[in-house]
């Protein structure tokens, strides 16, 4: 199966639990304790692993090529080839011809770890999940894109937060509302003038009324997502129209956590699965892929997805 995406696993994985990187559109995982029910696949010169039943991608191989092929004039052999070069992965969203039914199975959004995300979280983790360099460029490109601060009746959503939000420094608005998994890292997030502590996987409906935000951001957790639709159908609805939603991610993650179409494909892949969540979701403007990353190939990659709610929906 792994052909058909175009990926090459570039190091050995010793054994499973918690990190996963993996270099623009080439996937290379990183672990610490490892199952041995894992087994690596060779084929045709990739190199691939093939995790158990729970972990095994349920998309068709025909499916995805054909989706690839529609982004634009790439394919997955010239994802691959120019994915360091910066700004490659802009062109992923352009001229998409997405098949008429979502394209992805259930098994796709299945966890090597599906225990309760609530003990996964229990304990806080005050620590960010990108390098420096990274959170500057996010940085920035909020505050070019992020309404003017303390402007009236603006209200903004950071989805799936912690104890830093990344917005630019001294930003304020009247309201602007945490929703994560840890409690005790929602309180040290200065930035927040409200949270809530909700489960996303367990409960994906958002707990305000219709056309309540200018913006909505998520950061580097996308990946963990195993009701994207629905979250994304969520997030349509709670965006005043013309909100905009920002979806940003690198090649980190927690892999044990992350969903298995994530972890087996790379990053201009989940520019086109982020897409997917918008194109299918409703309700929004055609989603655009910006690459924000300072360094390539230096530093940690910064990737946004975004799009905005139809003025008319």
């Amino acid at each position: 199966m792994a052909e058909g995406f175009g990926i090459k696993l570039q190091q050995r994985v010793p054994h499973l639990v918690g990190f996963c990187y993996s270099l623009p559109a080439v996937s290379s995982c990183s672990f610490h304790t490892f199952s041995p029910q894992l087994s690596r696949v060779v084929k045709r010169g990739v190199i691939g692993y093939r995790l158990p039943r729970r972990g095994v991608l349920g998309i068709g191989v025909s499916i995805w090529s054909q989706l690839m092929n529609m982004a634009g004039n790439f394919g997955a052999k010239s994802f691959v080839a120019s994915a360091r070069q910066k700004g490659a992965v802009e062109k992923v969203l352009e001229n998409v011809d997405w098949p008429e039914q979502f394209p992805f199975k259930e098994e796709d959004f299945q966890r090597f770890d599906e225990t309760p995300d609530s003990l996964f979280y229990e304990a806080p983790r005050f620590v960010t999940h990108i390098d420096d360099p990274a959170i500057a460029a996010l940085t920035k490109y909020y505050s070019e894109v992020f309404p003017p601060s303390d402007t009236p009746g603006v209200a903004l959503l950071d989805m799936c937060s912690s104890w830093v939000s990344h917005y630019p420094k001294g930003y304020k608005q009247a309201r602007i509302v945490g929703m994560g998994m840890n409690e005790e890292e929602l309180k040290r997030n200065p930035v927040l003038t409200e949270y809530i502590v909700q489960d996303l996987n367990l409960d994906p409906k958002l707990p305000f009324e219709d056309n309540t935000f200018d913006v909505i951001t998520n950061v580097v957790s996308v990946d963990y997502i195993t009701k994207p639709i629905d979250v994304f159908k969520e997030v349509s609805r709670v965006l005043k129209p013309g909100g905009l939603a920002i979806i940003s991610f690198s090649n980190r993650c927690f892999f044990t956590k992350a969903i298995s179409i994530w972890t087996s494909t790379g990053d201009s892949d989940h520019v086109l699965i982020v897409g997917a969540y918008f194109h299918y979701a409703g309700g929004f403007d055609p989603p655009k892929a910006v690459d924000i990353s300072p360094n390539p190939g230096r530093t940690d990659p910064m990737y946004v997805v975004y799009s905005r709610k139809l003025a008319t929906a």
